[in-house]
């Protein structure tokens, strides 16, 4: 039976991102639901789990993969999450400023006293406490 799933999957786009979101938004409906009790609930639940398999099971990538792609620039919008700059680890240590002149994000290191930063882009120097 392993083999046979194994064989199944293979060529198929499988679980992403938005698959998981999805998910979790059916399960949020569903509890919803519990005390709700509105029937076009269960259907809605219905319609998320049909798109979850159909995502699941499709084989072409590059539009599954377009799609999440899609799912999680908006999702980075919502949240404000951000990749790169704005690590809560990154914070401990470095300073991170905008150039004045262009606006570059410049990171610095922290407790390095009054310190003069030259932008990277535009080559303006301006100067900060680290």
């Amino acid at each position: 039976m392993k083999r046979w799933l194994e064989d199944f999957m293979r060529g198929r786009y499988g679980v992403d991102d938005l698959s998981r979101f999805l998910l979790g938004a059916a399960v949020a409906v569903v509890i919803l639901n519990l005390f709700l009790r509105i029937p076009l609930l269960n259907t809605l639940v219905i319609v998320i789990f049909g798109w979850i398999y159909f995502r699941m099971l499709s084989r072409q990538y590059a539009k599954r993969s377009a799609e999440n792609q899609k799912f999680l620039s908006l999702w980075r919008k919502v949240t404000g999450l951000r990749s790169g700059f704005g690590l809560r680890s990154d914070f401990k240590t470095h300073h991170v400023y905008r150039c004045p002149s262009c606006g570059q994000k410049i990171r610095v290191p922290r407790g390095k006293g009054k310190i003069a930063i030259t932008c990277p882009k535009c080559r303006h120097e301006f100067i900060k406490r680290s």
